[in-house]
């Protein structure tokens, strides 16, 4: 059986695609399967892929579909993975060559069901180490996990067996698909390696900010919604308490306060404090969000309906 299936989604990254297939073809981990998945680029990006396709012929597959966004084209490749574990990483991203041999290894020592390690932001001018907060069980892990799905493992057959898979058309696909894997993770390990280069282009879709924003409401209603429907709602209820206020009216209020349609840019900052105070009318008590002593927890214990309006004036300035 082919050890890990990495799945790479392309869309016009001919600038960045060579250096993330170099890391990835040389890979030092033996019976590595590399997925590519051309979602119908219109520059050189495609032409580039099959050019590593055929000159790679024992590692890659090279796949090729219409446009359908980010989560389409993960979802596309994920039928074509053969590999006990899967993994995806983004073509303007790359990996130290030695990453998935290390997180391969650790996994099966430790018979994990997901491992994730490290990664470095990587900006023009300078490089951010992102390390994980730590958790004792899934409630805590529920409350910190990063969500970025390519800086981790996961075993290919919970994937297909719970048919997870990544909402199509809409920001935040990772938030979704991590929430609901969570629950179905037995064995959870790290490799405090910072392997991942995350590189930051000021064109990128986390970096674009308009009314997709909003997409922020659909993904927690589908993943509450989810674990209402699976019974688990009661279990974790606290922590998706704590996350909806946190991503609200930390990273996706910041978003929406630099939307530039002043009519919009209003609209979905009025939306964010009505939405939190319906769905969830009591989260200045979670525990969760009083117990863990964060930068950002403490941001959010003073907001209140008169101070987030002085925050999102000021988030609109920064």
């Amino acid at each position: 059986m082919t050890k890990v299936s990495v799945i790479v989604p392309i869309y016009n990254v001919e600038k960045y695609l060579p250096k993330c297939l170099d890391s990835l073809v040389n890979q030092t981990l033996d019976d590595i399967e590399i997925i590519l998945v051309n979602d119908g680029s219109l520059d050189n990006s495609g032409k580039i892929a099959k050019e590593y396709s055929e000159k790679y012929k024992d590692k890659i597959i090279y796949l090729e579909k219409e446009n359908g966004g980010l989560s389409d084209a993960r979802n596309y490749g994920i039928p074509y993975a053969t590999g006990e574990y899967i993994a995806f990483l983004d073509s303007d991203d790359y990996i130290d060559i030695d990453a998935y041999k290390q997180m391969y290894e650790k996994a099966k020592k430790e018979d994990a069901d997901f491992l994730e390690c490290d990664f470095i932001w990587e900006y023009p001018n300078k490089q951010v180490i992102d390390k994980r907060i730590d958790y004792k069980n899934k409630q805590e892990m529920l409350a910190v996990v990063r969500v970025v799905a390519w800086n981790k493992l996961i075993k290919r057959d919970l994937i297909i067996k719970n048919n997870l898979r990544f909402p199509k058309g809409l920001r935040y696909e990772d938030i979704e698909f991590t929430y609901k894997l969570l629950p179905y993770l037995n064995k959870i390990s790290y490799i405090d390696k910072n392997f991942i280069h995350y590189v930051q282009r000021n064109n990128s879709i986390a970096n674009v900010q308009n009314e997709k924003t909003a997409d922020i409401f659909t993904i927690f209603d589908n993943v509450i919604n989810y674990y209402k429907e699976k019974n688990l709602y009661e279990e974790y209820k606290e922590q998706l308490e704590y996350n909806y206020a946190r991503y609200l009216l930390c990273s996706s209020l910041k978003r929406m306060c630099k939307i530039g349609d002043k009519g919009k840019r209003k609209e979905l900052i009025n939306k964010t404090w009505e939405e939190l105070n319906t769905k969830f009318p009591n989260w200045r008590k979670n525990n969760t969000l009083k117990n863990m002593h964060t930068g950002k927890n403490m941001y959010m214990r003073t907001v209140n309906k008169f101070t987030y309006k002085i925050y999102t004036t000021l988030f609109s300035l920064i």
